[in-house]
């Protein structure tokens, strides 16, 4: 994964996960062992998820350039879709505490969102390479005295 691939991806998963951490403890504090445990399932669920779509969208930039916009656009409906069909399948579970798992689902993928879109702002990624193979240096025109 280049540098600028990782970098984004770090820069999406650290508050995703600091995010789900306080979830974890605030489920833990106001509904017991099973609210913790589904905030730390959804967390996982959320870096799971968000994490690989980060990984095709950043393949399908670079082996089909032309179609990364509508593949992004793909991939994030059907990654809410998916969590959507997390949160109904998980609905009437007893592992974990549902409401707990959740709103930490939700809170967790919009701070990967809002994260994801702040490194991307901030990113320096170059719209056209330069072309170094070359080496071409501009020659010095007029006198030289």
């Amino acid at each position: 994964m280049p540098s600028n691939d990782a970098r984004i991806l770090l820069q999406a998963a650290v508050p995703t996960a600091a995010v789900g951490a306080i979830a974890a403890v605030v489920s833990g504090v106001v509904a017991g062992g099973k609210g913790a445990i589904g905030a730390v399932v959804a967390t996982l669920v959320v870096l799971l998820f968000m994490g690989l779509g980060l990984y095709v969208l950043q393949r399908t930039a670079k082996s089909l350039p032309h179609l990364f916009q509508a593949m992004g656009l793909l991939l994030y409906t059907a990654q809410i879709l998916l969590l959507f069909i997390f949160v109904a399948a998980f609905k009437n579970t007893s592992l974990f505490n549902p409401k707990a798992f959740a709103l930490t689902l939700v809170a967790t993928t919009l701070v990967w969102i809002g994260a994801q879109a702040r490194a991307q702002m901030k990113a320096r990624i170059l719209y056209v390479e330069p072309d170094s193979s070359k080496g071409d240096k501009p020659e010095k025109k007029g006198h030289s005295s």
